[in-house]
């Protein structure tokens, strides 16, 4: 797959494209279809496939949201795209003077003149321009002053499936990993660099990564204790996380702590990703360390006994 940042830098192969937009957070089983429709389409009529995408969210940009939670972070979204097979990923660098682009100069300039798209898949509810303010219907018209074949994914088709990315929000905020994790299609992903912690865990012969997450956007799931894994030099890695404020020990800020299981080794400065399979509690606080010991003792067990 190749990126490319903003339209206005898209070359293709020499070839037209087949083109679906949108900002696939999470790439959960609905945004999936899309794209496996976009892939078949794309073979059988000879085009490349292309996704085109935003970067930051508009709400980021034009409402200034700090409360907004996104599912994933634009690198793990690049990830999760690479994975469908996609041809091209073309990311805009979404800004005001994007955002005031009409309906028809986002179609002409942007699918016909410089993404070549001979051929757009979209969702029954998809709606683009300035304000939001082009419709499916308006598409159709483009489709035929322009000459791009139209597909709409059928709404009953993605109703069936009964997914949203505000659902999976919802679920991974109540800790409900198995419906989250269910309607992603895959485990729910936190990623980031291993940086050094007060060390507690080690001394307590828990010994844990700490992962430093700087995308604030990224959403982090209800705190509690969690049964993950990740992958070290390519050997699958299990573990248990607390996500929390570590009251037992007056913590002032959340952290993300993992003990992973059978591991020896430093990861400082690492890059992982970290899926979250089932979470096991709530994070407690208790009296004394000799009964949060007993407690991680007992999650181990737990988190053995799942995986």
């Amino acid at each position: 797959m190749k990126i490319v940042h903003s339209y206005k830098a898209f070359q293709s192969a020499q070839r037209a494209s087949a083109v679906t937009i949108g900002t696939f957070d999470g790439l959960h089983l609905g945004h999936q279809k899309i794209l496996n429709q976009l892939s078949t389409y794309s073979k059988q009529q000879h085009l490349d496939s292309v996704v085109f995408t935003m970067f930051p969210h508009p709400r980021l940009v034009l409402q200034k949201d700090e409360t907004l939670k996104l599912l994933n972070t634009i690198d793990e979204r690049v990830a999760l795209l690479e994975a469908c097979g996609i041809d091209y990923l073309v990311i805009e660098p979404f800004s005001k003077e994007f955002s005031r682009l009409t309906a028809l100069e986002f179609v002409r300039d942007v699918l016909v003149n410089s993404l070549q798209t001979k051929l757009l898949v979209v969702g029954y509810d998809h709606r683009f321009g300035r304000n939001r303010e082009g419709d499916f219907n308006q598409l159709h018209d483009f489709s035929q002053l322009f000459h791009f074949k139209l597909e709409q994914i059928a709404k009953q088709d993605l109703l069936n499936i009964g997914i949203s990315s505000t659902k999976i929000r919802q679920a991974l905020t109540e800790g409900d990993m198995e419906t989250a994790n269910a309607y992603l299609g895959y485990p729910y992903l936190l990623s980031g660099t291993v940086v050094k912690g007060q060390g507690l865990g080690k001394t307590l012969h828990f010994p844990t990564v700490n992962l430093n997450i700087p995308e604030t956007y990224k959403l982090i799931p209800k705190t509690g204790v969690y049964v993950v894994k990740t992958s070290v030099e390519n050997k699958t890695i299990y573990g248990v996380m607390n996500i929390g404020y570590r009251p037992t020990v007056q913590g002032t800020h959340q952290t993300i702590e993992t003990f992973l299981l059978d591991f020896k080794g430093d990861l400082y400065g690492k890059h992982l990703k970290i899926h979250l399979l089932k979470r096991l509690r709530d994070e407690k606080k208790f009296d004394a360390l000799n009964l949060l010991i007993a407690q991680i003792k007992s999650d181990e067990i737990n988190a053995r006994k799942y995986i």
